[in-house]
Parts: structure tokens; sequence; C-alpha cells
């Protein structure tokens, strides 16, 4: 029989991975401040890929463990055994995984999952919405310096007016709290994850 994509252990790297952040983040603290804004628009685009990473290994997984799901959703009935390439494939084609905040996420998962699905019902979690929309406004903001993600960013962090995302991150705590509140998400999709 083949084996079954881990879930639990895509969650763990994610986990690994934001601590790796959090990290480097602590070692800037004796930079000056515009280098240690740098840094925190360096590290939200670092969360933003991991997170990303994540949401596909636990979306391949969950059509890896169950074929079940993506038969419920798109009425066509699937092998019981596909590989990790096949799912992937499903998910993205000859392209990239992509979505557009936290409410896009929402909608690529419906593609794939059944509603009752625990990974689905766990993204879309009040709980978590807060951090989802923070994490793609300030990634999206971080990287293009767009009017229009800078526009996004404000109306995601509640501001009239924004400097620059790494500035912003990095009051109060602000980075912590997402990376923070993306690891509990993690753990909750790893306790729920049949491998």
């Amino acid at each position: 029989m083949p084996r079954k994509k881990s879930i639990k252990a895509s969650a763990q790297r994610f986990n690994t991975e934001v601590d790796g952040i959090l990290d480097f983040l602590s070692a800037t603290s004796e930079l000056g401040d515009k280098h240690v804004s740098w840094c925190h628009e360096l590290a939200i685009i670092r969360l933003y890929r991991a997170f990303e990473t994540l949401m596909l290994d636990t979306l391949v997984g969950a059509l890896n463990n169950d074929t079940s799901t993506i038969s419920e959703k798109t009425g066509f009935s699937f092998p019981k055994h596909l590989t990790d390439e096949v799912c992937r494939y499903l998910i993205i084609g000859n392209g990239f995984f992509d979505f557009k905040g936290r409410s896009g996420l929402i909608k690529k998962l419906k593609q794939y999952l059944p509603d009752d699905h625990k990974f689905l019902q766990a993204v879309s979690k009040r709980a978590y919405r807060d951090a989802l929309d923070k994490l793609s406004s300030a990634r999206n903001y971080a990287a293009h310096e767009s009017q229009q993600s800078k526009d996004a960013f404000r109306k995601a962090t509640a501001q009239k007016r924004v400097g620059a995302a790494g500035s912003w991150l990095k009051c109060r705590g602000r980075f912590d709290e997402i990376a923070e509140r993306l690891k509990e998400l993690a753990i909750e999709i790893h306790d729920n994850a049949p491998y």
C-alpha cells in the first residue's frame, strides 16, 4: 500500500520554520531602527512563504489521505490511492499555489474539500481571521509597496495612516502575535490530521 502524505510532519516543519524566523528577528535587536523594520519585512515574506507551503502540503495530504474528498467536490470518482505528485498536479497544474488573503484561501480549499472537512473548518475559524488577513496584507505591502497593497494593509490593520509594513510589524509584538496565531493553527491541523 502506498505511503500517505504526512500532514503532521508538514505542520511540525512549519512551526520549526516559524521559530527560526522569530529567532532571526530576536538576533536583529541590536540593529538600527530602519534595519529592524527591513528585517520584519523580510520576516513577513518568509512567514507567508512558509504558510503557503503548509497550506499546499496540507491540501495535498488531505487529497492523498482520502480521495473521497475531491470526488465529493468534483462528482468524479478518483482511485483510492493517488500519489503526492498527482494530488499536487490536481491543485496547481503547471502553475503555482496562490490565494488572495484569507477569503481567497478558504475559496481555494472549498474547491477540493467538503465544508465539513476539519482542515477547512480550522482555517475558517474566527480565531485565525485577524492573523490570516494581516499576514496576507502585510506580506503584499512588504513585497510590492503599491498603493493598492498599502490600502489593503491599512484596511486589515484598521490604521488611518501607515508607514512601512516592517515599522508596523515591529511595534507592540505585532509580528510575534501573527506568527504565534499561525503556529496555533498549525498545531490544530497537526492534531486533526490522521498522518
